[in-house]
Formats: structure tokens, C-alpha cells, sequence
């Protein structure tokens, strides 16, 4: 079927030039539907092959078997069997990590290491409906680079550091927590409902 389709493909190509040469319209219709004729041989040639080469595995040994498991669906078509990895018991790279969100956080003792920083403001306790809502607004912010916490720009934690703005939707969408000296939770999602 490969060799027809490529047969199929000369000979629209010839019509083609003869149409567009001689300016018939005709021959240019017959050189489209010669150039589909060709793609549909060229589709019924690899699927042959494909079903062949599924043939030749499934009668082979099942020690011989390299390659992916090839299963037969009900109209006769190979497909290859893709593991779930859904609800498998095991956390799996395409499942999150777990919510940036800390709920029901001990509050800091004094003088104590917080997310590893020794000077980082404890993140501000927030419900999860009030994250939601956060995290649906285009307000700024300010973050440090590598550093958990968002702030408001007049936060004292950002005073000598470098920081750069930042969508509070983005920064909540990208694990930033916000600051518990400045509080921009409650201060955005009090300015929002004034708008």
C-alpha cells in the first residue's frame, strides 16, 4: 500500500503541473483528489505494518518480549497498556506535593528557626476559603527570592532586601505563604471587598 501511495503522490504531482501549466481546472481537482487517494493508502499501509509488527510480537516467546505490553482492542487495533496512576496508593510525580496553605499552625516561639531562616516572619493564619480568594487576586505583592513569604511593599521584613513584585494569585499559585508581620491576607481581601 506504501508503494501505491507513492505511485498515488507522482501521479498527482504530474497532474498538478499539467493543471497549472495548461490552466485547466479539471486536471487540478483530479491532482486533489489523487493527492487524498494517496494519504489514505499511506494511513492503510502503516496500520498493516502496525498490525504486523503486533503479529510478529505476540508470536514470539514470552521471555523474547521486549517493548511495551501490546493489547488487542475489540476492533482489532493495537494499543500499547499505560499503567494508571491514579488512586494507586503512592504519591505518584504527577500529584502536588501538598497545600501551601498551613491551617492550624503553632504559633513561633520566640528566637526560633521558621521554614529554615532564622529571621523569616511566621506565614499569617488564613482559612482555606480565604487562600481561594487570594489566590484569584491581580493585586501586588512583594516576594524575596527564595524566601516562603509574600509581603505588602511597606512590610518592614523587606527593608535591605532585594524583593520584586509579584500577582498575589501567582505568588499563592507558587507556594508563597503570606506574612505574618504585614499581614497582606487580610489587608487585600479587605481592599478587594471595597471595590
Amino acid at each position: 500500500m506504501i508503494i501505491v501511495s507513492l505511485a498515488l503522490i507522482l501521479v498527482a504531482v504530474v497532474l498538478l503541473v499539467l493543471g497549472l501549466a495548461g490552466g485547466s481546472s479539471p486536471l487540478l481537482v483530479v491532482s486533489i483528489g489523487a493527492s487524498l487517494l494517496a494519504a489514505v493508502a499511506l494511513v492503510t499501509g502503516a496500520r498493516q505494518a502496525a498490525t504486523g509488527r503486533a503479529a510478529a510480537r505476540g508470536d514470539r516467546a514470552p521471555d523474547d518480549a521486549t517493548g511495551p505490553a501490546v493489547q488487542e482492542s475489540p476492533s482489532g487495533i493495537p494499543t500499547q497498556h499505560v499503567p494508571p496512576t491514579v488512586d494507586t496508593g503512592d504519591s505518584g510525580w504527577r500529584q502536588p506535593p501538598g497545600s501551601p496553605v498551613t491551617v492550624e499552625a503553632e504559633a513561633p516561639v520566640e528566637g526560633a528557626v521558621v521554614d529554615g531562616y532564622d529571621d523569616e516572619p511566621a506565614a499569617q493564619q488564613i482559612t482555606p476559603e480565604q487562600a481561594a480568594r487570594l489566590a484569584r487576586l491581580p493585586d501586588e505583592v512583594r516576594v524575596v527570592d527564595g524566601r516562603p513569604r509574600y509581603h505588602l511593599v511597606e512590610c518592614g521584613h523587606l527593608v535591605g532586601r532585594d524583593h520584586e513584585p509579584l500577582p498575589a494569585a501567582e505568588a499563592a499559585e507558587l507556594g508563597f505563604t503570606p506574612c505574618g508581620l504585614c499581614t497582606p491576607g487580610t489587608v487585600l481581601l479587605s481592599e478587594s471587598g471595597r471595590r
